[in-house]
């Protein structure tokens, strides 16, 4: 069993709603090292967190795989001063396939449950890819701190691991076909004898995945979105979100979603259009009030890729098996790398793409870009071997 007593105490930073047993830094830190007030481990883990408390995804993403590098390094009696280059082979081996299973895998608790977990699965060889980046950075600041003397993970290579994470090309979206499908299913109405919750959540579904597909916003942005996030300026009507890192922006709401947007409120009993001094909770509970969080709407949307992927195993055709395989594997953040992807299939320019997606830089949104492989495949679609069955194929 991992105890709470058996668990790194690595300071919450100002993250609110974060486990009781996660203890403030005040209370914590004990002592100076290198350039931080850090005398543990867990506390230098802790003002590394806090370089990111203004973007709280990144925060709970970056904190769990520390957590679990802490939580294995106290299981081979080691710190993060001991760390070398050849633990890191046992590492990557242990986030493949922690064991013992029941220690360290478990379904999804509050963390301060007695049940709680660090792991849900092993990790796939892309988790662990983004696993092992995450905490190259974390050495990397810890170096700098003075808390380490160097960072073992600089020292990997081969296995596709420059640890630099960047793909050619983002693969992990739902292409046209099978987006369209999705879609058409989530349009479907309830039966006639619907209750008002079923009608409630099917309203809620659809302004869900709409939101994702049409504006492209990440899970914690629409967990945050406000009603009055929505205004019109100059005849138009635009989403104003503060994205990672507390950046601001406005993205251009189109036509279908500012619809769906006013079938939803109107199921929520408010006129169709936001008005500047409504500042409710955009994606709320089956009652209208409280909002919905991003660990909820995390699992709402996973729940319906999973009922989305049996209703296509139950139709006949080719090929849907392996796309409702391909539903089960989806995140709720492909469905911002489908929306980015299929803009710019449709011509976006890349610049408003950028835009968009709020990218910092252009070569990161120009992952998106697939047109220059669908070229490569036409140009090469003429090159093959003549089968045996074609004229002339007979052996001279």
């Amino acid at each position: 069993m991992l105890d709470k007593g058996d668990r790194p105490v690595i300071p919450a930073n100002g993250i609110e709603g974060e486990g009781q047993w996660l203890l403030a830094p005040e209370a914590n830190v004990t002592a100076y090292r290198g350039h931080i007030a850090a005398g543990t481990d867990e506390e230098a883990v802790g003002a590394w967190l806090a370089e990111y408390r203004n973007s709280p995804q990144t925060w709970r993403a970056y904190r769990k795989e520390a957590e679990r590098l802490l939580l294995w390094l106290q299981s081979q009696g080691l710190g993060l001063r001991d760390l070398r280059r050849d633990h890191l082979a046992r590492f990557d081996a242990f986030l493949a396939d922690p064991r013992p299973a029941d220690h360290w895998i478990g379904p999804t608790r509050p963390r301060d449950h007695s049940e709680w977990r660090p792991f849900r699965q092993p990790l796939s060889a892309s988790s662990r890819r983004q696993s092992l980046v995450i905490l190259q950075g974390l050495c990397s600041w810890l170096v700098e701190a003075g808390w380490i003397e160097h960072n073992p993970f600089r020292l990997m290579r081969g296995k596709r691991r420059r640890l630099d994470n960047r793909q050619a090309s983002i693969e992990r979206y739902l292409e046209r076909p099978l987006w369209e499908w999705l879609w058409q299913w989530l349009e479907r109405l309830p039966s006639k004898e619907a209750s008002r919750r079923e009608w409630m959540l099917w309203q809620r579904r659809r302004l869900i995945f709409a939101f994702a597909y049409l504006l492209a916003p990440r899970i914690s942005e629409m967990a945050d979105a406000r009603m009055n996030d929505f205004i019109r300026r100059e005849g138009h009507w635009w989403w104003q979100v503060v994205g990672k890192g507390g950046k601001q922006a406005r993205v251009p709401v189109p036509p279908d979603m500012l619809e769906l947007l006013g079938e939803w409120r109107m199921a929520l009993g408010l006129t169709a259009r936001p008005e500047p001094d409504d500042d409710g909770p955009l994606l709320r509970s089956l009652n209208g009030q409280r909002g919905v969080g991003d660990n909820q709407l995390y699992r709402l949307i996973k729940t319906t890729f999973e009922e989305a992927a049996q209703a296509l195993e139950s139709e006949v055709g080719e090929g849907a098996l392996h796309m409702a395989n391909i539903l089960r594997r989806a995140s709720p953040h492909w469905l911002r790398h489908t929306a980015i992807t299929h803009q710019a299939q449709a011509g976006v320019e890349l610049r408003y793409l950028a835009k968009t997606a709020r990218h910092s830089r252009l070569d990161t949104t120009a992952r998106y870009l697939h047109t220059e492989a669908e070229e490569w495949q036409r140009q090469l679609a003429g090159h093959g071997v003549r089968r045996r069955d074609e004229p002339g194929s007979e052996p001279l």
